[in-house]
């Protein structure tokens, strides 16, 4: 444990009311406290346009802003002291004022299938009813199996698990970090190959935000980061902030360290599955976000600004 002299204080976390939210608020705040002696955290919750909106595909409601505007809101005004969001939902530039300050490990960066066991994406029958918010995920389903019906769902993961057993669907796609975390792992039915199956930039990783300019504060956050996930991140990243990606366009992106060397792999999809553009680069750890910058402008000259422009028109 450190004794911290600035330690000796209350910080105010913020974080959205979800089950998996609240997880990963939990989770940071109880490796703060282990590691900073003297330290006290509360949790303060916010709803987000996003938690209010539930009756239309992500794809039709706005930006990857919709699950963090409102609690960067009050970071800005320093009603809280830090956040704790999954970095997958942030939109590729932070606001004026904020940073992300700390990435803790990355937990499972794949996508999951959950469905009856046994259950795999590619054998599912034809007309079976596959739940998913994300066009990326409809896109390569379809691309995998052309004959699955796709159902647009919304909620929290429980809720989304839920709609098989209440038969909306007969299947769901998932990302595997929130599962894992809210011990729902034995759901799963397949983990699907990232080879196969992009993941999305980010997935996995927990982005903690504070205000640049509050040292106090990104000292005691700085004992969470992990050197690999910062690397990743940062070519994931940058490779979300070159084609500008949203929930309205179908691309994925999946960075590996490997010893100094970064690899970084991305698409970009149709949403009906066809075309699909892909690229690969790999480089020195140290120009990770270089890199992803790189593979998003191969991506954009290989064709794949073409869908991006059409989708952009929507």
């Amino acid at each position: 444990m450190t004794v911290n002299k600035q330690a000796n204080r209350v910080l105010r976390l913020g974080t959205r009311a979800s089950a998996l939210a609240l997880w990963q608020a939990n989770y940071v705040r109880d490796a703060l406290l282990a590691r900073h002696e003297g330290l006290a955290i509360e949790l303060v919750e916010i709803t987000t346009e996003g938690d209010r909106i539930l009756d239309r595909p992500l794809n039709q409601v706005g930006g990857k802003g919709l699950f963090v505007n409102a609690i960067e809101d009050q970071l800005l005004a320093g009603s809280i002291d830090f956040a704790v969001h999954s970095m997958k939902d942030l939109p590729g530039r932070e606001p004026e004022g904020l940073a992300i300050v700390c990435t803790p490990p990355r937990a499972d960066a794949r996508d999951v299938l959950v469905g009856p066991p046994g259950s795999r994406l590619a054998s599912l029958p034809a007309g079976a009813r596959l739940g998913t918010s994300s066009l990326r995920r409809a896109a390569l389903a379809r691309r995998i199996n052309p004959g699955l019906e796709i159902v647009s769902i919304r909620g929290n993961v429980p809720t989304r698990v839920a709609k098989i057993a209440d038969g909306t669907v007969d299947a769901v796609l998932l990302a595997a970090a929130g599962l894992d975390r809210l011990g729902l792992a034995e759901a799963i039915a397949e983990r699907l190959d990232p080879e196969q199956f992009c993941p999305a930039a980010c997935q996995g990783i927990l982005a903690i935000e504070a205000r640049r300019d509050d040292a106090e504060v990104i000292e005691l956050l700085a004992v969470l980061e992990q050197r690999e996930t910062a690397i990743v991140a940062a070519a994931e990243r940058a490779f979300l902030q070159r084609l500008e990606g949203g929930c309205q366009v179908p691309m994925a992106c999946h960075a590996q360290l490997v010893g100094d060397a970064v690899r970084v792999r991305g698409l970009v999809v149709d949403p009906s599955g066809d075309p699909l553009f892909e690229a690969r680069v790999s480089g020195a750890a140290s120009d990770a976000a270089k890199l992803g910058r790189e593979l998003a402008e191969t991506l954009l000259a290989r064709g794949a600004a073409a869908i991006l422009e059409r989708l952009a028109k929507r």
